[in-house]
């Protein structure tokens, strides 16, 4: 990436995040989460899983292509997140949290 001169870089993370939150959202509707992981039950190998949701939690029903488009979107601005595991990208904040850890803390 690009750094200014003052040696910050030219398109801080955190904006990056948050423009990819904008664009889902134009893109999906009423999204209010997505979550991403490579391990769809359908399949035996590794493989991109996408499943969006409503503000009510309720799953929505996004073509296949979009559902594709918004998991590698994910994917590609956390480049370093381990994807085997299932994590879940906020809208409303640009925040990306880990599914699994989620809910474990709500089982406690």
């Amino acid at each position: 990436m690009l750094a200014m001169p003052s040696g910050t870089l030219a398109c801080p993370e955190a904006g990056r995040q948050h423009r990819l939150a904008a664009q889902l959202a134009d893109m999906i509707p009423g999204a209010a989460t997505i979550r991403v992981s490579l391990t769809d039950p359908t399949q035996t190998w590794p493989h991109l899983h996408t499943v969006v949701k409503d503000e009510a939690g309720k799953t929505m029903e996004v073509s296949r292509t979009t559902a594709r488009v918004a998991g590698r979107w994910i994917l590609r601005v956390w480049p370093e997140v381990d994807w085997n595991r299932p994590h879940t990208f906020h809208l409303a904040d640009a925040a990306l949290t880990c599914s699994e850890l989620i809910a474990a803390g709500r089982g406690r």
